[in-house]
């Protein structure tokens, strides 16, 4: 199997400087230059005349040069603009409240960053020196943890100890050079509990200078997350300790969440991180077979990569897999803990499943709540097709249209649509299955041809 570094599109010579790049040259090399320019300033005893040059993108890059990796694409998101000021790259994020919709019928007033959750996707090239402004527009203090980065000790934005909290109203300036590449996150280390819970978080992603091995042609970033959202409430309850009920692919639950969209043999890599609570996402991808191919540590070597089906993803890490697309159709992709593809109602409802003797009962309390229906009892999911009255801002049982009606799904799901050919990559529509490739009713022939008795 070919080398699986972490590719981009960078067909720049090798040099000394690039082959294999350290951690300690990172840090030693910006020392070394802080400390040339502070010499200099202090011997004119002002900053450098020379005016700086800057100019914007909205899009990832490497230096001046122009792109020539592949950029993350975050579905339902964006990646964070930057410009380039004497060759560092500035951001800028700002913690603010959100107005969050997970999927039609339900808002909250969530916290993220630059008006969206989960945040931008910070994209960065391997060696690339960033510069990222925070300002905090929250009503607490906060700061920004890069989750997996390895940088100086005071910029590691742990709260008390490596910095002071972000005051409201503040900015502050984080400075490193990032490393090697791989698939990171950022978020909160202040008030974690609180803040993560209302939906602060972001991928982070560095692409290697040189790329090697599997290179896609289509890169996408997810972040998984959980909440508690009690039926109606205007804001996450960030002091739920268990029991999740809105369960997330970048801050969305099926059927809002956006198709991942392929054309056949693409090579795609999937990026997956999880700062949910408390649980592990099992992450199921129908009709493929993928090498589990790194995590926040890195990339795995070859030997070390297996083929799954399933990619499990712990709370605080991540893991990116990677893929030929090889078979068209519409793909569902899930997490397969069962829960975690429910939206409310399948938290806290009580267990009716099988239970016959309660119909004098039904009629009694009908006469104390007109029009009550038992729930459950014959399984769950004709409970989302009945379309009962709901409750204001909730989406109790909330599945989504599929192509041969409902689907009785929702929260951490999504669908990868694979065609052979497309105009662009816009959700390219229901597959269309070829003639005798389509699960169908059994006719009365063939059950009798075949032996079958039902």
């Amino acid at each position: 199997m070919a080398d699986t570094e972490e590719p981009g599109r960078v067909d720049e010579p090798e040099t000394k400087g690039e082959k294999g790049l350290k951690r300690r040259d990172f840090l030693g090399g910006a020392a070394a230059i802080g400390a040339a320019l502070a010499l200099e300033q202090r011997a004119e005893g002002q900053p450098r005349a020379t005016p700086r040059r800057v100019h914007a993108t909205e899009g990832p890059a490497s230096g001046d040069t122009d792109d020539r990796y592949r950029p993350v694409v975050t579905p339902n998101g964006a990646s964070l603009p930057f410009r380039w000021v004497d060759g560092v790259k500035v951001m800028h994020l700002k913690a603010e409240p959100v107005d969050h919709e997970f999927t039609e019928g339900l808002r909250a007033e969530c916290w993220g960053y630059n008006g969206s959750t989960p945040g931008p996707t910070i994209e960065a090239v391997e060696g690339d020196r960033l510069r990222i402004y925070v300002t905090n527009g929250l009503d607490e203090p906060t700061t920004v943890h890069w989750h997996g980065i390895l940088l100086e000790a005071g910029m590691d934005g742990v709260g008390g100890l490596t910095q002071r909290p972000i005051p409201s109203g503040a900015t502050f300036r984080y400075e490193f050079t990032v490393g090697e590449p791989g698939t990171f996150m950022y978020h909160p280390h202040w008030d974690e509990m609180t803040q993560m819970a209302m939906g602060m978080m972001g991928m982070f992603v560095v692409h290697p200078r040189r790329p090697r091995g599997f290179v896609p042609d289509r890169d996408f970033a997810i972040m998984l997350s959980e909440w508690n959202v009690p039926i109606g409430a205007a804001r996450p309850n960030p002091f739920e300790m268990a029991d999740f009920n809105v369960l997330t692919m970048n801050s969305k639950a099926f059927p809002g969440t956006d198709p991942l969209v392929a054309q056949l043999g693409d090579k795609v890599r999937m990026r997956f991180g999880n700062l949910s609570g408390i649980d592990n996402h099992p992450i199921h991808l129908h009709g493929y077979s993928f090498r589990i191919a790194g995590s926040d540590g890195g990339a795995f070597p070859p030997s070390a990569q297996q083929p799954h089906t399933t990619v499990l993803v712990p709370t605080g890490s991540t893991r990116w897999v990677e893929l030929e697309a090889n078979a068209p159709g519409d793909w569902a992709m899930h997490c397969h803990m069962t829960h975690h593809i429910m939206n409310q109602m399948g938290h806290g409802v009580p267990n009716m499943v099988g239970v016959e003797d309660q119909a004098s009962f039904d009629r009694r309390l009908r006469r104390l709540v007109p029009g009550y229906m038992p729930m459950g009892r014959d399984g769950m999911a004709e409970m989302g097709e009945m379309e009962m009255p709901q409750p204001a801002n909730s989406i109790p049982m909330r599945g989504g249209p599929g192509a041969f009606g409902r689907i009785d799904m929702g929260g951490m799901f999504t669908i990868f649509k694979v065609r052979e050919s497309l105009d662009s990559y816009a959700d390219p529509g229901w597959y269309e299955h070829p003639e005798d490739t389509l699960a169908r009713p059994a006719t009365a022939a063939e059950l009798r041809a075949d032996g079958i008795e039902v």
